[in-house]
């Protein structure tokens, strides 16, 4: 089913040309804080205050290298009716006043907080911080009204509070903004995905006897960013006993003859995430292999097959079998292994499709959504497993499927 409506969904080139309309990232930037800005006029809020790095690209477009994603260094301001401003890692905030003109020059300012406390809090610099932000929601007429804030160090919290701010969750906010794709954002999440197919061949081709899990996760890093990947998050590469049950990650496991090897491609093209499974058997394979894979496919196909706006995330999720059906006590121990998640500039975005939460409390699908739908089966030897993934567009028309390296059947890796 991969195969048959991928290619509806366009994957440009990186560059940008003259005689093709391919992303056009001013009406990105243009369309993305539209989205916070009504997402906001819509919430008890009267500013969002992040320091998620996804939503203060998504807000500012601005970003200025993965190293920053863990620091809770960089954080922005949306107030109502008023520019976002973008508090930035030292000499990042003049860089952004000369090269990022949507961000009024005065709006890009030099910030420095805690680095996860490594600079204590008795420093001053969350108090400073705090004053100057609420400054600036009283210049906005919004000091009376709650603020939303999305992560931040506890001392961040503290200071704002001890001024008199009605500290609210604005992550919710923000996931509701970016739940609704817009074109551009598409073709760049189908783009992200055109370059894991390339990958999956690089993969296949290497897939031999000898090699080990940790050598071919260094050659798709390295032919990911060969194709232009600005930051490859994590490659899972499970072979052999390691099948089941799943570890999430890899190792310096040597593959063998007849393993069943499955992989997971996490990576980014401006910013749009991919998760993106893949299962391969090595030189042949076996009936249970086959067994389980077929049933992981079936699995995944009906889940594609009901996606279509108005259906709500329990319908999904009633079709996948129950944790304790395929070797697992509940569906928190099985949790992320029948799953499907919203994809875009984070791994994890809206909706979130599971036995453990979607029964009681489902999401109507919507057109624009964008999402990953994954399978699993372990195998009736007891150690091997299949693992399927495929990233689906929401249409009006229903599925579109991004991901199109072929999957409809267990793929023979170099078959002797």
């Amino acid at each position: 089913m991969s195969g048959d409506t991928g290619p509806l969904v366009p994957a440009f080139g990186r560059m940008g040309v003259d005689f093709e309309q391919r992303v056009g990232f001013g009406r990105l930037r243009d369309h993305r804080l539209a989205r916070a800005r009504a997402a906001l006029d819509a919430s008890e809020l009267g500013a969002l205050l992040v320091f998620d790095v996804n939503n203060i690209r998504y807000i500012t477009s601005t970003m200025i290298g993965e190293w920053a994603r863990d620091k809770m260094a960089r954080y922005a301001l949306l107030a109502r009716e008023a520019e976002p401003v973008l508090w930035d890692f030292g000499s990042a905030a003049k860089h952004h006043q000369l090269y990022a003109p949507w961000l009024r020059p005065e709006n890009s300012r030099a910030g420095m907080l805690g680095l996860r406390g490594s600079v204590a809090p008795e420093a001053g610099l969350f108090e400073r911080a705090a004053r100057e932000i609420k400054g600036l929601l009283e210049e906005a007429g919004v000091a009376g009204l709650p603020i939303g804030v999305d992560v931040a160090e506890p001392s961040m919290f503290f200071e704002l509070r001890r001024l008199g701010l009605d500290v609210r969750d604005g992550q919710q906010v923000m996931l509701d903004a970016r739940q609704i794709k817009s074109d551009d954002e598409i073709a760049l999440l189908s783009t992200a995905a055109a370059m894991v197919d390339g990958t999956y061949q690089t993969i296949v081709d290497a897939l031999k006897p000898g090699i080990r899990e940790n050598e071919i996760v260094a050659l798709a890093n390295k032919r990911l960013y060969d194709m232009g990947s600005d930051d490859v998050e994590a490659i899972n590469a499970v072979s052999g006993e390691r099948c089941s049950p799943h570890p999430h990650n890899f190792t310096d496991r040597i593959i063998r003859p007849g393993d069943q090897v499955y992989f997971d491609i996490i990576q980014s093209f401006n910013g749009y995430r991919t998760c993106y499974y893949r299962t391969f058997a090595v030189g042949r394979s076996t009936p249970a292999q086959r067994d389980a894979y077929k049933r992981a496919r079936e699995w995944i196909d009906i889940a594609i097959a009901t996606v279509k706006p108005g259906v709500g995330t329990d319908e999904i999720a009633r079709l996948w079998p129950r944790a304790e059906d395929f070797g697992f006590e509940n569906e928190m121990s099985a949790f992320g292994l029948q799953f499907g998640h919203g994809l875009g500039l984070a791994l994890h975005e809206r909706p979130i499709i599971s036995r453990l939460n979607s029964l009681e409390n489902p999401v109507e699908l919507k057109a624009g959504m964008v999402f990953a739908l994954e399978t699993y089966c372990p195998a009736s030897d007891g150690y091997s497993a299949a693992r399927i993934e495929e990233e689906i567009v929401v249409t009006e028309d229903g599925p579109r499927v991004i991901t199109l390296f072929p999957a409809e059947e267990l793929f023979v890796a170099n078959p002797y």
